[in-house]
């Protein structure tokens, strides 16, 4: 899983430096202020952002912001066309076009549009697949369902991004062509900041689609909610979770504050383990860190393995250490016992072998799967050993549980 690509020019991946993509906002109606740009100024704004270290200009005409009054699609127009009229030829970055309709889409192209950002993930303006692939145009997809940004979790925005990719791939759009966008943000009531902050805690298993990432995260409503400070003053906040985001495998930072933001990708970036590959005649080794037995389905699946063979071993791809404080000795050979006959292990005190101890405490290690086979058997074995079994089982659901995980 090792991100690779260029995108109108730029070399995007694992191997290179983050890009900041700097936020030419034309849209009054968007929930910061302070971002917008007028028609006059657009041209210095842009040249600027490019100075400070933007490599993209993202264009939007159309608030995406869900309590942004609407407006017609030739207010869009009217707004956005002229803007790049006027960066055509004037501005050496790749410029990308904030909008959801294909009509707009293609307009903005003939005008020296690169890239189509679209947040509905090509489920808005079903056209306007076709006209990405027509025009053989790059396109950031966001994950989407049935409204922008609508999925809850991370669980549902891969799930989403997964059937996007088939979606446009099927539409003649070239794999090389997408750049994936997790949707950060308040979409909708349900997504609530704790899935944010799972969804950038666990960033790095987006590399299982082998495509580049970007991450949209500047000022927005997570941020404000864990500093309590408006738009306004989410700047320091924005910048803490770019870093986080470059560290955590994002490619590419859209936000309003380029110069900042630059910085902090560069530092991040600096910390960023490259990942481990190993390449000779015609093979290739690299080293998948998987984190959730669902990626390791769809490593599977890209292999050509069967749906059900797949299902099977998931749960064989992760590998856990358990401690198990303060079990008497009988009950930890016991379990010992039980974790070996199901291929794993576990390590416990030396005393505790020959009985020379009461109490030990126990690492346990091994698969889903073999843990999942111990709190099986340990549920019909006396002394409190079914206790066990129950905390076990209780243990792994909060490795996943984000109200768990995030709650303070």
């Amino acid at each position: 899983m090792v991100v690779d690509t260029t995108i109108c020019g730029l070399k995007i991946g694992d191997r290179y430096p983050a890009h900041v993509m700097g936020i030419l906002n034309l849209s009054p109606e968007s929930f910061y202020k302070d971002s917008i740009v007028t028609p006059d100024r657009v041209l210095e704004a842009a040249l600027q952002m490019v100075e400070d270290g933007a490599s993209f200009l993202d264009v939007g005409a159309r608030s995406t912001w869900r309590f942004s009054a609407p407006i017609t699609k030739e207010e869009e127009r009217e707004r956005l066309l002229p803007v790049l009229e006027t960066l055509a030829g004037n501005v050496d970055a790749v410029i990308s076009v904030d909008t959801m309709f294909s009509g707009v889409a293609e307009e903005a192209l003939k005008r020296g549009a690169d890239i189509i950002n679209d947040v509905s993930g090509f489920t808005a303006d079903p056209r306007l697949v076709n006209v990405v692939a027509d025009y053989g145009c790059s396109a950031i997809i966001m994950a989407s369902d049935k409204l922008p940004g609508d999925p809850v979790g991370l669980d549902a925005v891969m799930d989403s991004l997964e059937k996007i990719i088939l979606r446009a791939e099927k539409a003649g759009v070239g794999p090389e062509k997408l750049i994936l966008d997790p949707a950060f943000g308040r979409w909708t009531d349900e997504k609530l900041s704790i899935y944010d902050f799972e969804t950038l805690d666990d960033l790095e298993r987006m590399r299982v689609f082998d495509k580049p990432i970007l991450a949209a995260l500047s000022r927005k409503s997570f941020i404000g909610e864990v500093l309590e400070k408006p738009a306004s003053e989410r700047l320091y906040g924005s910048i803490a979770a770019a870093s986080i985001a470059v560290y955590k495998g994002a490619h590419i930072i859209r936000a309003h504050d380029v110069a900042e933001t630059a910085d902090a990708v560069k530092v991040a970036g600096a910390f960023r383990s490259l990942p481990a590959v190993v390449k000779a005649e015609s093979y290739e080794v690299s080293a998948l860190e998987i984190k959730d037995p669902k990626d390791a389905f769809r490593e599977m699946r890209k292999l050509g393995a069967t749906e059900t063979g797949s299902r099977v071993m998931q749960n064989k791809s992760i590998q856990l250490a358990l401690k198990i404080r303060n079990l008497t000795t009988t009950e930890a050979l016991i379990l010992k016992q039980e974790m070996l006959a199901r291929g794993g292990d576990a390590a416990l005190e030396r005393d505790a072998v020959s009985h020379e101890t009461e109490r030990t405490d126990v690492l346990v290690f091994g698969t889903l799967l073999q843990f999942e086979r111990l709190c099986n058997k340990l549920e019909g074995q006396a002394r409190k050993l079914p206790l066990i079994a129950d905390m076990v089982r209780e243990c792994i659901a909060k490795r996943k549980g984000p109200e768990y995980r995030y709650s303070r």
